[in-house]
């Protein structure tokens, strides 16, 4: 049965268990093809995408169900316990991949003996098609609504412009479905019309073989893959004679990363791009100005306006840094997202006159050409993902002996950036070990929040306001960590 054919039958059995216009639909799957069906066919009918990922614990995953009130979720079979505890406080369909158990129906009972028609919705369609969750500056995460407009506009028409893309490519997605980057790529393919591969769990050597298996033209990643992929580039570059193009993004590229790239396969195209959940393209620095503009973000996407102010919101002298602020039509026509979920103020803070405010920091050099400096927000960027530090500094102060815990990001040759805390203990107390955090923090926050270096003072160091002075901190990690 065809993928068009299956997410149809699938669509019109979820309007006929009662998913309405503008129900969301919680999907919570591993990399499979499954994605791409449920993707489907919750916005073929009418429904809201809710992508949450795999890898989040029990306590992470309850917070998002519970915001986004999803009138379904659809997971695979290692996730049922989590999901069965969940259902016991709050209503709403469970939808198996597999063999449905009590109070479970699955999706081969759903997709059975539907027509494969695409649903006729009558009345006001919904134009809201995805909602992902990303961090605020209150460290909880809030949920980005994007539209159909959104998702056409910005991985269709700009995306194929930007990164010279056609419906004859082979693109292989690694990363997450459940991320903004896979959701993307999938997105892309099925406006292009190309075709997508999709790798259950990435793996360099597994990844190779795929390229040269699969005569993949391109991959979607953020730099750390590249990082992971590069002694299998270096060793076996005749398996990658098929790939014209990596489009990355995610965390900064570094020179010395984009160089070993570059002699490992010289006729490779490099897109490395800036984007933001909210904003979504903002802007890219194409092939040809890889060598000429190595450190910048590159210039604005086609149709996409960035200004920099400072903090009174007045715009910067050229080279002056500055809050990046981003436009691209009305909210949820182009690229920038249409609103926050349930979240009226923070949509309304958010934007300024039609500008929506990044949180980055950055400049403009004398070309036009865009630099990414740092984030107002305490984000981390691991491999990545994103990380705020205060949801670390929770769960380290959540064990009985910690008392006061600050997260800082530090440099990572492998995933870019990682996370150091710095503690201080409560008194009569001593120290846990590393080994002991790592695990109470797994039972709280994701693995790969998890601090992986730690270090303990006697007193934070606090600025004149009483607040921590986390610059000081900075400058310490240097000297712990011998950088």
């Amino acid at each position: 049965m065809a993928l068009e054919d299956t997410a149809n039958s699938l669509a019109n059995g979820l309007i006929d268990i009662g998913l309405g216009l503008g129900d969301r639909v919680v999907i919570m799957l591993p990399n499979c093809l499954n994605v791409a069906i449920s993707m489907a066919a919750v916005t073929k009918a009418g429904g809201i995408i809710v992508p949450v990922s795999t890898r989040l614990t029990g306590q992470e995953i309850k917070y998002l169900i519970d915001d986004s009130n999803p009138f379904a979720v659809i997971y695979s079979p290692d996730c049922r316990d989590i999901i069965k505890g969940l259902s016991a406080v709050k209503s709403f369909i469970k939808i198996t991949t597999n063999v449905a158990l009590k109070n479970e129906i699955s999706l081969d009972q759903i997709i059975s003996n539907r027509p494969c028609k695409p649903p006729h919705l009558s009345g006001k369609q919904n134009e809201e098609a995805l909602l992902c969750y990303t961090s605020g500056t209150t460290g909880e995460p809030k949920g980005v609504i994007s539209t159909h407009q959104n998702i056409i506009f910005g991985q269709c028409w700009l995306g194929a412009l930007e990164w010279e893309l056609h419906s004859t490519d082979r693109m292989l997605c690694i990363t997450p479905m459940a991320h903004r980057i896979g959701i993307a790529r999938l997105a892309g393919c099925f406006c292009l019309g190309s075709t997508l591969i999709i790798q259950e769990k990435f793996d360099p050597l597994m990844t190779i073989g795929l390229i040269e298996k699969e005569n993949i033209t391109h991959l979607g990643v953020v730099p750390t893959i590249v990082r992971m992929l590069l002694p299998q580039m270096e060793k076996y570059p005749a398996k990658c004679k098929t790939l014209k193009g990596i489009l990355a993004t995610g965390e900064s590229f570094p020179i010395s990363l984009k160089k070993r790239l570059f002699a490992a396969l010289p006729d490779l195209r490099l897109y490395s791009f800036y984007s933001q959940t909210e904003a979504g393209l903002v802007s890219c620095l194409k092939p040809e100005q890889q060598e000429t503009h190595p450190d910048s973000i590159g210039l604005p996407a086609n149709g996409v306006e960035i200004r920099i102010v400072d903090r009174n919101l007045n715009d910067v002298p050229v080279e002056s840094t500055g809050e990046m602020l981003v436009r691209c039509g009305k909210p949820g026509e182009a690229t920038v997202m249409k609103r926050y979920f349930n979240r009226p103020d923070d949509t309304d803070t958010a934007f300024v006159d039609g500008w929506l405010r990044t949180g980055d920091l950055g400049r403009r050099d004398k070309d036009g050409y865009f630099y990414f400096v740092d984030r107002l927000k305490d984000m981390i960027i691991s491999g990545g993902l994103n990380i705020y530090s205060r949801e670390v500094e929770i769960a380290l102060e959540s064990y009985p002996s910690i008392s006061e815990a600050a997260v800082i990001g530090v440099p990572d040759s492998l995933f870019g950036e990682t996370v150091m805390a710095f503690l201080t203990c409560k008194e009569l107390t001593s120290p846990p070990s590393d080994k002991e955090l790592a695990l109470h923090c797994q039972k709280l926050i994701a693995s790969y929040k998890k601090p992986r270096h730690i270090h303990f003072l006697d007193q934070l160091p606090r600025n004149s306001n009483g607040k921590i002075a986390k610059a000081e901190l900075r400058t310490l990690s240097e000297e712990v960590l011998d950088l």
